[in-house]
């Protein structure tokens, strides 16, 4: 790290923006403003690489709209005034409290966003918040996007986490499916420079394939690009396993139970009949199975594109089907589960959903979730367990769930609500409370999750970079509001401040399981949050105390990151099922195949609407950086010019889908199928205080998604092959 100076001073840290962990150089002057940020060339994961996002951290950072202090609101004026820390707590102790105590536990309900999978409290605290609550109403981002991945991967190999992922650097071919990583940078599948890992594929002689109803920029670097109807990938994909098993191609190399459930249940999608569902023709869905056979390593590898469709959680399933059958799973080169590094808890017991189900749609939980396209329904409807009190934590689902007309009136209804976000937005204008973390440079960083989903083992942990003063952290907010939600002391100092307490918890308990509590003072760490990092990179699987080396001081002694080498075989080791072998047939998706089966007789609607990714956006929460949205207008709905000509459509079009009804500026191009249509989702931002989006607003994609529609075994909301019809504006 560099020398501090009078004048400014070069600092290290972490990208907290999206999946790729990039490893940053950030100089800040001495007033801690940061000057310029540049990618870290020393860092052995991401050597350098550097986004436009991560480019314009600073900008975010310090954005003149963020919330600084707590806002309290008002409810006969609607107006919103600054408060002491102490008193937006006060305020939550003294509302939130009774409304449980009259209507019970079922009352309250949490909502957390996409930005929780990129902080260390999101991390750690969030089950605080959970527990104090005591709700089975916890509904999150994850719903709206990688639940069927998990669910998938929690049937078959026992445990939501242990999701494999391909091994880029070491494949010599890759199918991938619905995943535009040149523009989204990765997901569920941590890899810094994605496409120069790509690239590096194609130098070495492998092939590279993508299957996307979009020419994407991902498709355009690909070997070879097919088109395919929106929602139809898990017929694609059954018609590839269909193939292996009939000429024989299969080359199973790990232990599995289902097997020749799975070569029955294939029987009926032969190439033909999936050829006339997806537009793949049959001949290319023989030869792609052909291809991956003959591989000496392949990898298939999907993403939200096939996540948030009707058949999410099958299409998951059946790539790594494809994994298991063409003998790549669990191989150098295939697709292997990453080792990382802080040691969590471990499950002792085989995944399952449908613990219990929602009040009103009797929607299955999934990871002790409920699904997001639900949650306007638990609000809005009257009786014994209905939502009253909401916490929301860095979530906008206003914008980014389906039916998000019906979440803006939902709230509204709200008898009280509070919020842990950085904005008032289309969300959080509902808010009673709202409670602003620090600025990302205040904020320590190690991702917990997503290196779990790497495809090299890595560590790297930054601290803060800029004092917090005297504010509370954002493990300080999390830990003082779930005091406050239960109406307990949530204005303590020392060891009686709520955040130590739960720290001191946390740790003993820890230690007991171990069996080491006499151990607890060689934890190092400034603060208890990092004496909890360090304790989990001990027990974790390269740390000290489990045979290996590894602690915190380790890690602050490497700024840059610590390489702990390619992923390796863990299997049977990883595996928490009961049969202790890959489960290959999980009941809950043998069932399903009978709708995927059953849909086969019904006529395709004429146009289908998708979502689409850009390189400068995530989500709603980074559009109100002005160097992020300048440009031309992308919240356009792409066309294919036929299409257009064919409708008698001018510039705009009126699109219309089952739960409403937009009008949106066109942009014709041959990249996109005919029959299909591709809006943005995360924008439509006409109810935010954030002046840069606002001034950009756009419209919302998720008017025109029916909350209604779900992937049946995860719950999963459905943003892409939605039907719609278009007609001129």
């Amino acid at each position: 790290m560099a020398p501090i100076t009078e004048l400014s001073r070069n600092l290290l840290r972490t990208c907290p923006l999206c999946e790729a962990v990039c490893g940053l150089e950030i100089t800040l002057d001495r007033d801690d403003h940061v000057t310029s940020i540049r990618g870290d060339k020393q860092d052995p994961f991401s050597k350098g690489f550097i986004c436009p996002k991560g480019a314009s951290l600073g900008h975010l950072d310090e954005d003149p709209d963020r919330v600084t202090e707590p806002l309290i609101r008002d409810r006969a004026t609607g107006e919103r005034r600054t408060a002491t820390w102490d008193e937006a707590f006060d305020y939550i102790a003294e509302r939130f409290p009774p409304i449980v105590a009259e209507h019970g536990n079922q009352a309250a309900a949490l909502y957390l966003g996409n930005p929780n999978a990129h902080t260390v409290a999101g991390a750690l605290y969030l089950p605080v918040l959970i527990r104090a609550l005591g709700t089975k109403n916890l509904f999150s981002a994850s719903t709206a996007d990688q639940m069927p991945k998990q669910v998938a991967s929690g049937l078959m190999f026992g445990d939501p986490l242990t999701v494999p992922v391909p091994d880029l650097d070491r494949t010599d071919y890759l199918l991938m499916l619905g995943a535009n990583p040149l523009e989204s940078n990765g997901s569920l599948c941590t890899a810094p420079d994605f496409p120069g890992r790509l690239k590096a594929l194609r130098r070495r002689g492998g092939k590279f394939v993508v299957v996307d109803p979009r020419l994407t920029r991902t498709a355009k670097l690909a070997d070879e690009h097919l088109f395919v109807r929106p929602g139809t990938d898990a017929y694609l994909l059954f018609g590839i396993v269909h193939t292996l098993f009939a000429e024989g191609l299969t080359d199973v190399r790990v232990e599995v139970a289902g097997l020749d459930e799975v070569r029955a249940a294939a029987a009926d999608f032969t190439p033909d009949v999936v050829a006339a569902r997806t537009g793949v023709p049959a001949e290319t869905v023989v030869r792609i199975a052909r291809e991956l056979a003959a591989a000496p390593t392949a990898a298939v590898y999907a993403r939200i594109g096939t996540c948030t469709a009707e058949f999410g959680t099958l299409t998951q399933w059946l790539v790594d089907v494809l994994n298991v059958l063409t003998g790549n799973l669990d191989s150098p080169g295939g697709a292997m589960f990453a080792t990382a590094a802080a040691g969590g808890i471990t499950r002792t017991k085989p995944f399952r959903t449908g613990r219990w189900t929602s009040r009103v749609r009797g929607l299955p939980e999934s990871m002790g979730e409920l699904p997001v396209a639900t949650l306007a329904d638990e609000i809005r409807t009257p009786g014994e367990g209905q939502v009253r009190a909401m916490v929301t934590v860095a979530g906008n689902p206003v914008l980014s769930a389906p039916s998000g007309a019906r979440l803006d009136e939902a709230f509204a209804g709200l008898e009280f609500m509070v919020s842990v976000d950085r904005y008032v937005n289309e969300t959080t204008k509902h808010a009673d409370v709202i409670l602003p973390p620090p600025r990302p440079l205040q904020s320590p960083h190690y991702d917990f999750a997503l290196l779990q989903f790497a495809v090299r083992n890595y560590a790297r942990y930054s601290r803060p970079l800029v004092p917090l003063g005297d504010r509370p952290s954002e493990a300080g907010v999390l830990a003082r509001l779930g005091a406050a939600l239960t109406g307990k002391p949530h204005n303590g100092t020392g060891d009686s401040d709520p955040l130590t307490m739960v720290d001191e918890l946390i740790i003993a308990g820890m230690l007991h399981k171990a069996g080491i509590p006499e151990r607890r003072p060689e934890l190092h760490g400034e603060t208890s949050t990092e004496q909890r990092l360090d304790l989990m990179l001990r027990l974790g699987p390269y740390g000290e105390w489990n045979g290996g080396t590894l602690n915190l001081r380790v890690l602050l002694d490497n700024p840059h990151g610590i390489d702990l080498g390619p992923l390796r075989p863990r299997l049977p080791e990883a595996l928490r099922t009961a049969s202790k072998r890959v489960e290959l047939a999980p009941a809950p998706l043998l069932a399903d195949v009978a709708r995927l089966r059953a849909k086969l007789a019904e006529d395709a609607p004429d146009f289908v609407l998708i979502g689409r990714r850009h390189l400068r956006s995530n989500n709603s929460w980074m559009h109100n950086v002005a160097s992020l949205v300048s440009g031309t207008n992308r919240c356009t709905l792409q066309i294919h010019p036929d299409d257009v000509s064919r409708l008698g459509l001018g510039d705009q079009a009126v699109v219309k889908s089952a739960a409403g009804t937009l009008t949106v500026p066109l942009e014709p191009t041959e990249a996109i199928m005919p029959g299909v249509v591709s809006l943005p989702h995360g924008w439509g931002h006409d109810g935010s205080a954030q002046t840069v989006a606002k001034a950009n607003a756009g419209v919302n994609a998720n008017a025109l998604t029916d909350d209604s529609v779900v992937d049946v075994p995860s719950g999963n909301a459905v943003f892409n092959g939605v039907p719609v019809t278009l007609t001129p504006a």
